[in-house]
C-alpha cells in the first residue's frame, strides 16, 4: 500500500467536498448481491455470556511498527455452536482465545465445507472505534453460509456481538492511522461424520487481529502482476462469488509462480477471452481514456465469476456520487488492456478490497512481454483520490457517515 502523510490526507478540497457531499440514496444502494433471508431461529445478542481472560493470560500489545498481516491475535474470540438435534442456534460466548475442538471426522476438514468474512475496525481521530458497513460483510457471508449448506443468522445480532467483542478488545485496535483491527468472522460444518450433506451442527466464530500494510515489501511503485491463462480462478455456476476458503488454497501454487518471476501478485483471467476477473484477492479497476475521449473508471460486472466486494461497491458510490468521470461495470479483456495500453489510453489499474483498501498496479507480466500501466505517473491519481475518501470515512473525518457503526 502506498505510504501516504496524514497531514496530506486529511486537508485541502477533497475533504471539505466530503463533509459537504449530500449522501443520496446511490450511496447506501446495496450491489447486486443476492440476498439472503434473515434467519428467524438465529442466535441472539441478549443471550451472550462473557468469560474473560485471567490477566497473567493477557499478552503484551505488538509496536504498530511490527504489524504483519495476520499474526497478532487478540485476548478473546467470539463463538456459537449449531445444532440441529438441539433447535439450532445456541447461546453466543466470548471466550479468551483458544484452540478448537474438532472431531478428525468434521466436515469442514473433508469437504471444504467453510465460509470467512473479512472486515475491519479503525480508531478515529476522535478515539471512537468504527466499522465499515458491517451489515454488508453480514450478508456476504450469510450467501457464502447458504452456499455451502449452513445455516444463516441475524445479521443485526452478529454485529452486536462483535461490537461487544471489540469493546473488550479496544486497547487492541491500533492507536494510529495507519493501522487497523481485522476481524475475521469464520463459519464451518462440524459435523462428526462423513458424507457431502448439509450440515446439521456448525460453527460460527470471529478472532480479531491489529494489521499494518496487508504486502510484506514496500509497494510505493505499484504492483506487479502475473496473467497467466493457463490458471482459473472461478467458472460459470461455480463459486467465485461466495467467500470460501476453497476458493483460495488452490491459489497459493500460482502465487508462488507469480513471486519466482519476481511478480507480487496475479491477475486471474477467464475464458477464450481472457476476461479480468479479480487480481490476487481483490477486485480490480481500470481508469481509461474511452473511444468518445472520455475518462471512464470500469471494473468488470457480477456475473458470478468475482467477489462481491464491500470496498469494490464503495468506489463505485463514490464514484457515481461525484460525477466527474464515467462508471462502467462490463468485461474487460486482455485483448482490450493490450490494445488500449499500445494506444497509450490507460491511465490507472488497481486492486481494491478490505485487506488493502486500494492498491495500484504498474506492470502485468502476459505471454512473456511485460505491460507498463502508468499509474503511478499520473498528476492526480484517481485510485489516490478513492483511497483517501474512504480513509477520511473509516477513520472518522467525515463525520456521521451512513456507512460507519461506531462500537460503543
Amino acid at each position: 500500500m502506498v505510504h501516504i502523510k496524514r497531514k496530506e490526507l486529511f486537508n485541502g478540497r477533497l475533504l471539505n467536498y466530503l463533509k459537504n457531499v449530500r449522501f443520496s440514496s446511490s450511496l447506501q444502494a446495496q450491489d447486486r448481491v443476492r440476498p439472503q433471508p434473515e434467519s428467524d431461529n438465529s442466535f441472539k445478542y441478549a443471550d451472550l455470556s462473557v468469560r474473560l481472560a485471567p490477566p497473567h493470560l493477557l499478552q503484551p500489545k505488538p509496536d504498530v511498527r511490527d504489524l504483519v498481516f495476520g499474526k497478532y491475535f487478540t485476548d478473546h474470540m467470539f463463538k456459537v455452536f449449531f445444532h440441529e438435534d438441539l433447535g439450532g442456534w445456541q447461546a453466543p460466548e466470548i471466550t479468551p482465545l483458544e484452540s478448537l475442538v474438532l472431531h478428525p471426522a468434521s466436515k469442514a476438514l473433508h469437504y471444504a465445507v467453510q465460509a470467512f468474512e473479512g472486515m475491519k475496525a479503525y480508531r478515529g481521530k476522535d478515539d471512537k472505534i468504527r466499522l465499515f458497513r458491517p451489515e454488508l460483510n453480514m450478508q456476504r457471508l450469510n450467501h457464502s453460509a447458504k452456499r455451502l449448506g449452513l445455516p444463516t443468522f441475524n445479521s443485526t445480532e452478529f454485529i452486536k456481538c462483535l461490537s461487544r467483542l471489540i469493546s473488550i478488545d479496544q486497547e487492541w485496535v491500533p492507536h494510529c492511522e495507519t493501522a487497523s483491527l481485522y476481524i475475521r468472522p469464520t463459519v464451518i460444518g462440524v459435523d462428526p461424520t462423513l458424507g457431502v450433506a448439509t450440515s446439521r451442527s456448525a460453527l460460527l466464530y470471529a478472532i480479531l487481529c491489529p494489521v499494518g500494510s496487508y504486502f510484506h515489501g514496500p509497494v510505493s511503485k505499484g504492483v506487479s502482476l502475473l496473467a497467466d491463462p493457463s490458471y482459473t480462478r472461478a467458472w460459470p455456476g461455480g463459486c467465485g462469488d461466495s467467500k470460501l476458503g476453497s476458493n483460495y488454497a488452490p491459489t497459493i501454487h500460482v502465487q508462488e509462480k507469480a513471486e519466482e518471476k519476481g511478480l507480487q501478485q496475479v491477475l486471474w483471467l477467464y475464458g477464450g477471452d481472457m476476461q479480468l476477473t479479480e487480481v490476487g484477492t481483490m477486485n480490480i479497476f481500470m481508469f481509461i481514456i474511452n473511444e468518445e475521449g472520455e475518462k471512464e473508471l470500469i471494473t468488470p460486472p457480477l456475473n458470478g465469476l468475482i467477489l462481491p466486494g464491500i470496498t469494490r461497491m464503495s468506489i463505485l458510490n463514490l464514484a457515481h456520487e461525484w460525477n466527474q468521470f464515467k462508471v462502467t461495470e462490463r468485461i474487460i479483456t486482455m485483448e482490450e488492456v493490450c490494445r488500449l495500453t499500445s494506444e497509450k489510453r490507460i491511465l490507472e489499474m488497481f486492486g481494491a478490497g478490505t485487506a488493502c483498501v486500494v492498491s495500484p498496479i504498474s506492470n502485468i507480466h502476459f505471454l512473456n512481454q511485460f505491460l507498463h500501466i502508468p499509474t503511478m505517473e499520473q498528476p492526480s491519481p484517481i485510485y489516490d483520490m478513492i483511497l483517501k475518501s474512504l480513509l477520511n470515512i473509516q477513520y472518522g473525518y467525515v463525520p456521521n457517515h451512513p456507512w460507519i457503526i461506531k462500537v460503543e
